[in-house]
């Protein structure tokens, strides 16, 4: 039987007892998920210096893989990480970690990539041992629907996004100290989910999904410079533009949140959530036709969404020497 896990959470979901022996990916290996492990001494566990991806298995197709790549590849790059191995080769990975596992659709996976080991419990990346580590997690996870439909309430938090000079969100890096100390905000206040702000006060992002709001029959979401360069953002975006939605990428005052018509966070696993307060003022879940409709487009794009490789069976790698 499954159970709500963290119900009250943009990222919930239900609880699943085949999740107890899945088989992790870590380094060229598959291991029980007990055993899964890294060195102390890697770079991700020191000092948060890594990048990750977390991408959504339905019927047999990784959603959007091609634009996660883009992103994890173009995050690697940013901070001069030499993954080792190409876009065909993670995509092996990927599909090798659902195979050995027996999962088909309902799946979460994780990909997760940091400088490697070091010698020294340092920052420095001349530190670096051989090549950057790689672990990808795949775990049976299906959205709880309930959840969904209570939707979230949302706290403001006082702690900001950052520009890109002091810490860029648009880099999917391992380091969220900053976003979860906003989440620890709001729960504390009795909230789910955490608004953030940007250095200018307008709306930018919450601390781990992107933020919508629907006024007067129009889209608006933040300008994109304080937000997560999220996946699941740019496709509803996308799609409200190609049915005609009038859509506004730019910047809005809290009070223009408090007195929208509808709201709702998106992110990969629970794709469209719906808010059902902001700070107190609440929003009639009953009465968000916008929200709707977009959440069937979004529906409709999963099941059309781009094919698995034709012949996805692991293959022995050699990794590459990564200069760090």
């Amino acid at each position: 039987m499954s159970l709500a896990l963290s119900a009250q959470s943009s990222q919930a979901y239900l609880q699943d007892t085949r999740n107890d022996n899945v088989q992790v990916y870590v380094n060229g290996e598959f291991v029980h998920r007990d055993r899964a492990t890294v060195s102390v001494f890697d770079s991700g566990y020191v000092c948060g210096d890594g990048v990750w991806e977390g991408l959504r298995l339905v019927n047999g197709k990784l959603i959007a893989l091609q634009a996660h790549l883009d992103r994890l590849f173009a995050g690697a790059a940013a901070i001069q990480l030499n993954i080792g191995h190409s876009r065909e080769e993670l995509t092996d990975i990927m599909y090798s970690t659902l195979k050995i596992n027996g999962m088909t659709d309902g799946a979460h996976l994780r990909l997760m990539i940091t400088r490697g080991k070091k010698r020294t419990p340092n920052q420095d990346p001349r530190f670096i041992l051989g090549g950057a580590t790689i672990v990808c997690v795949a775990e049976y996870k299906v959205v709880d629907e309930q959840a969904k439909r209570r939707g979230l309430a949302l706290l403001t938090s006082t702690y900001r996004t950052s520009a890109p000079d002091v810490f860029d969100l648009r880099l999917n890096s391992h380091s969220r100290l900053n976003l979860i100390q906003a989440l620890l905000q709001a729960l504390d206040a009795g909230a789910d989910e955490a608004l953030m702000l940007d250095p200018h006060g307008f709306v930018a992002s919450c601390n781990s999904t992107n933020f919508f709001i629907v006024r007067q029959g129009e889209l608006w979401t933040s300008n994109g410079l304080y937000c997560f360069n999220g996946i699941t953002r740019h496709t509803i975006l996308s799609l409200a533009r190609q049915q005609g939605l009038g859509v506004q990428e730019r910047s809005f005052t809290l009070a223009e949140a408090f007195t929208a018509d509808e709201a709702f966070v998106t992110g990969t696993l629970a794709g469209i959530t719906p808010v059902n307060r902001l700070d107190g003022r609440r929003f009639d879940l009953n009465e968000n036709p916008v929200t709707r409709r977009i959440s069937g487009w979004y529906q409709d794009y999963l099941q059309q969404a781009e094919s698995p490789p034709a012949d996805h069976r692991r293959t022995k790698k050699t990794r590459r020497d990564s200069a760090g």
